[in-house]
């Protein structure tokens, strides 16, 4: 039914009036209630089953106007034999049709990245329609989107909250960021695995020359949930190596009585090298079960986090042998506790 508006009006009747007529003939409006003994029934006024398939018969119905006088609906609707949606939905009191989809064999942000590009043509078009028109991405994207917002704002706290137990700890702001140091290296590793893992098809590099391949790289290596909590991860893990062999120097000079120098950071660098390769050997091989585990339902998630750790585990243990003693011999003369020697 499409109201004419304007007729309507000089009648004194509103579209809702003229809707209110149809919700009766084919749905039924309830008027009163039928009592059989101690049974209620609604008394619900309709039309007949003949006259609700006749368009005719519904143009005829007369409508009472403000002023008491009848008019037929055919004077102030048009009644149309169309198609429609069996339901409206409404969000922020905005008419929206949900289309939805599954992701498989692929992570979700750059599905929604490619449909963006493809429905880029669309939306230009839906621009230029009148009204507003627009397209929304939500569902379990939106919740990913969300979530990762929320682990950086973690990520940023638990970086924080590691530096200031370092201060604590180690009793000086140089140490606490020579331990710090320890996470880019850690990223660096797990964004090195990604990349590993996540390789493009050679065919697909064999089309393009060499100077494109780096982005084509990049751009099949995506980062899902899972990846952003392996990062998480990492910031406490790697720490442990620099608070394992820094804590170590402070304890040849403070409590050994070691003048600071390189024989002090080579002796504490070997004592050290040994429990920090046996706690990165065990973790390692902690990791294993689930680095052979890719595709295998319930490892959805343990995967893409084993990938991210193994990776940042390994590039610390290997770099954090050859930073930390030459940022400790560089900057930590300056950040030594002042400690008397304990006598034995």
């Amino acid at each position: 039914m499409r109201v004419k508006r304007e007729e309507a009006s000089r009648y004194g009747l509103a579209p809702g009036d003229v809707a209110r007529v149809l919700e009766t003939a084919f749905k039924g409006n309830v008027v009163s209630q039928v009592i059989e003994e101690d049974k209620y029934f609604g008394l619900v006024v309709w039309y007949d089953e003949e006259s609700r398939r006749d368009p005719s018969v519904i143009e005829e119905t007369l409508l009472e106007t403000p002023s008491g006088a009848k008019v037929a609906l055919s004077q102030v609707a048009e009644i149309l034999d169309t198609t429609g949606p069996n339901v409206l939905n409404r969000e922020n009191v905005q008419r929206r049709v949900a289309v939805f989809c599954n992701v498989q064999g692929r992570d979700l942000a750059s599905v929604v990245r490619d449909i963006r590009v493809s429905l880029q043509p669309i939306e230009e078009s839906l621009r230029a329609l009148p009204g507003e028109y627009y397209l929304d991405f939500s569902g379990q994207f939106e919740a990913q989107r969300e979530a990762t917002i929320r682990l950086w704002g973690l990520a940023v706290l638990s970086t924080v909250g590691v530096y200031l137990l370092l201060i604590k700890a180690l009793g000086s702001h140089r140490s606490a960021l020579q331990v710090i140091a320890n996470i880019p290296l850690a990223a660096f590793g797990a964004v090195v695995a990604l990349l590993i893992v996540n390789r493009p098809d050679m065919a697909e590099l064999a089309e393009h020359p060499w100077t494109q391949w780096p982005s084509i790289w990049i751009q099949s290596t995506h980062l899902s949930l899972a990846h952003w909590v392996g990062f998480i991860t990492l910031i406490g893990i790697v720490s442990r190596n620099g608070i394992m062999m820094i804590s170590h120097y402070q304890h040849l000079m403070d409590i050994e009585g070691m003048p600071f120098g390189k024989e002090m950071i080579i002796r504490g660098s070997l004592e050290r090298l040994a429990p920090v390769m046996m706690t990165a050997m065990t973790s390692f091989i902690g990791l294993v079960p689930l680095l052979f585990g890719e595709g295998e339902p319930g490892k959805e998630i343990l995967y893409p986090l084993a990938v991210v750790l193994f990776g940042g585990m390994i590039a610390s243990t290997a770099l954090d042998q050859i930073v930390t003693p030459a940022l400790f011999y560089l900057f930590g003369s300056r950040s030594v506790r002042s400690k008397k020697p304990v006598s034995p």
